[in-house]
C-alpha cells in the first residue's frame, strides 16, 4: 500500500528522530514567543527559506544523476550504472517516501513541508492571525496551544 504524502516521510523515519524534530519545533516556537511580534516575523522569514525533505532528496539526487551521466559520457559508459541507481531511489521516494539518503537527511533535520507548516501556522497563532480561545498565560503555554490550534 502506498503511503499518504503527507505521512510517508515520518512513516519510514525512526521514532527517535521524528521525536527530535518535534520538540526542535516546540523549542523554536517557545523561544520565539519569548522575543515577541518582530520575532516571529523574523522567524516566518526563515521558514520561507528553509528547504523541505523533498527539495533536499530532489537537488541530492538530480546531481548524482547529473555527474553519473557526465562521467557516463566522458569517462565511461559504466559510469551510467550511478544515474540508474540515483533514478531508481528518485521513484522508490516518490511512491514509498524512503531511499537510502532519508536516514541521513531527517538526522541532519531536514523537515517535511507539513513539519515546517505546522511551526509556521502556530507562529501565525501566536502574532493572532487566527482567532484562539482565550489568552493564554505564559510563554511555553502560549506556544503549546499555538502548536494545538495549527494541528487543528
Amino acid at each position: 500500500m502506498i503511503p499518504s504524502t503527507v505521512r510517508r516521510v515520518p512513516l519510514h523515519t525512526i521514532g527517535s528522530v521524528n521525536e527530535q524534530i518535534r520538540k526542535r519545533t516546540e523549542e523554536n516556537v517557545a523561544r520565539v514567543a519569548a522575543r515577541g511580534p518582530e520575532a516571529i516575523d523574523e522567524r516566518l522569514g526563515e521558514l520561507d527559506r528553509e528547504w523541505d525533505i523533498d527539495r533536499a532528496v530532489e537537488a541530492k539526487l538530480a546531481s548524482v544523476i547529473l555527474i553519473g551521466s557526465a562521467l557516463g559520457v566522458f569517462r565511461d559508459r559504466r559510469f551510467f550504472a550511478i544515474p540508474a541507481i540515483a533514478s531508481t531511489f528518485l521513484l522508490l521516494y516518490a511512491v514509498q517516501g524512503w531511499c537510502p539518503p532519508l536516514p541521513i537527511l531527517r538526522r541532519a533535520g531536514f523537515r517535511t513541508s507539513a513539519e515546517i507548516d505546522h511551526e509556521r501556522y502556530a507562529l501565525k497563532a501566536l502574532r493572532g492571525d487566527f482567532k484562539t480561545n482565550g489568552a493564554p498565560t505564559g510563554e511555553r503555554l502560549r506556544a503549546t496551544l499555538a502548536l494545538e490550534a495549527a494541528e487543528a
